[in-house]
């Protein structure tokens, strides 16, 4: 080989979940995506390594067995995995097999709660991605770690007496996709997973009398991303910090915030195969026709011409619902449709139902996880509401702006990165924001926001600005490969 030849940067992702493998929520779209957008830059090969849960083995996609049987170093017995290898769009995902602790119905808990092993689970993974890696003599420029139940992999590599040769010129980046999911075990997980006792105190991965695995990511990682520059400014302070908020402070030279993206080509309305009509930003008579639908489905009339809210959500008090029902009876003394999707927290969700029957005329509520409706209520609403408490990032309020409906927000993390208040002496803005977590600044901004339905050019220059935004994923992915660049030129970190 020429000597002068570059060779390619290798990242490899460590996630608990991805689309369209396996998922519970936003995780598995961000990292179903990015990896897929980076590998379309020609100095860059990416591979991921998850488990393999039941899910995807239902889910019959196609898997090649990479190595059958591999013995993990565990303390106290021998323990055992297999690699099978996935081929996604031009990235490669090493499926970790252990049908002890993978083969169950739910990745991380059962309806009642989170299983009771879950920190030695992770663990195993962590461990068994590190010995995949070597196995395959795969030497990773970057490890790019996400969320608590991958961060152990960490600790492995740098808070083990004598190191790991292997990994040693490896970097490491640990994304924080929500703080408030740290991990949190007993003491005695250390021992358990072949971890020194020593990591027991609070300057390493001891929390308040538990074992925090989201520590490690944060303690032993060269440089930290969040999926916002809002939320990444925000987790340092102590109401959105999480009891962390000190650590993230004493790493803020290393602390970024990348805003997440979506797929342009998945989430488009020009060719959606889930809307009854498509439509453009040059064409965009095709909204009124799913707007029309979006009405039937829920038996309100379709010619009516009240606008309709929508609200596509995990129904939990973080989504801002406790803020929404003490707000329901103003909201819907409006000549307005509000139109709810979720599932949830179950004292939500009854709440709803029954503010429900009391304004059936007004409120459409559907307790559910139901993709294609959902699209339907991003293209068929004319507003889109997202009151959060905290908001990561968010990616509903970009899913309505690619749709040409316009988001009423609440001002926080990634909500306020990506929604600009309306001026309408510029024609500048693309939804409506409130700051103060009360039900009056809700029902203020959903009343400015009211105030231009259909009032043109108002009307017209919101729904324009909103789908000329750029929230693609082929920007997001730049900047990650100009983080890793800049990992690259940094000292290996090296444990004391």
């Amino acid at each position: 080989m020429n000597s002068k030849t570059k060779t390619k940067m290798k990242v490899v992702f460590l996630t608990p979940e991805m689309a369209p493998l396996a998922k519970t929520g936003g995780l598995a779209d961000v990292t179903g995506a990015l990896p897929k957008y980076l590998s379309r830059f020609p100095e860059i090969e990416v591979a991921a390594v998850m488990p393999l849960y039941r899910e995807v083995r239902m889910k019959n996609f196609v898997l090649e067995q990479v190595f059958p049987r591999h013995e993990l170093r565990w303390p106290g017995q021998e323990k055992f995995f297999s690699v099978f290898e996935y081929r996604a769009e031009g990235f490669r995902v090493y499926l970790i097999d252990n049908p002890y602790y993978f083969d169950r119905d739910y990745l991380y808990g059962t309806p009642e709660g989170d299983y009771p092993d879950n920190g030695e689970r992770f663990a195993f993974f962590s461990l068994a991605a590190i010995e995949t890696l070597r196995a395959l003599s795969f030497r990773p420029d970057v490890i790019h770690a996400h969320d608590w139940q991958s961060a152990l992999c960490f600790a492995y590599l740098r808070a083990v007496p004598g190191g790991d040769d292997f990994f040693c010129p490896t970097r490491l980046l640990f994304t924080i996709h929500n703080l408030a999911y740290q991990g949190l075990f007993p003491r005695e997980i250390l021992e358990r997973v072949g971890l020194p006792a020593s990591l027991f105190n609070p300057e390493d991965l001891e929390f308040y009398g538990k074992v925090n695995y989201l520590k490690a990511g944060l303690f032993y990682s060269d440089a930290i991303s969040t999926v916002s520059p809002g939320y990444s400014r925000e987790i340092q302070t102590p109401e959105f910090g999480c009891g962390l908020d000190g650590v993230l402070r004493k790493r803020s030279d290393r602390l970024f915030g990348i805003l997440n993206g979506i797929d342009y080509h998945q989430w488009n309305p020009e060719t959606d195969p889930a809307l009854p009509a498509h439509y453009s930003k040059d064409n965009p008579a095709g909204k009124s026709v799913c707007r029309m639908e979006l009405l039937r489905r829920f038996n309100f009339p379709a010619d009516s011409n009240w606008p309709v809210v929508g609200m596509v959500s995990r129904l939990a008090g973080q989504k801002g619902f406790d803020l929404l029902v003490k707000s329901l009876d103003e909201l819907l003394k409006k000549e307005a449709f509000l139109i709810i999707l979720g599932t949830g927290e179950a004292g939500i969700q009854n709440l709803l139902l029954e503010v429900q029957k009391k304004y059936p005329d007004r409120l459409g509520v559907k307790i559910a996880f139901d993709d294609r409706l959902a699209r339907l209520i991003y293209a068929g609403s004319d507003y889109f509401l997202i009151p959060s408490r905290y908001e990561p990032c968010g990616l509903t309020q970009m899913y309505s702006l690619r749709y040409g409906t316009v988001p009423v927000v609440r001002s926080t993390g990634g909500l306020k990165d990506t929604v600009f208040e309306f001026d309408p002496a510029t024609l500048k803005g693309n939804g409506f924001l409130f700051e103060d977590y009360q039900p009056e600044a809700l029902v203020s901004a959903v009343n400015r926001a009211l105030a231009f339905y259909r009032r043109e050019p108002f009307w017209s220059k919101l729904i324009l600005n909103g789908m000329e935004c750029d929230y693609s994923w082929e920007k997001s992915a730049a900047e990650y490969l100009h983080l890793y660049s800049r990992m690259l030129s940094w000292p290996v970190f090296r444990s004391s």
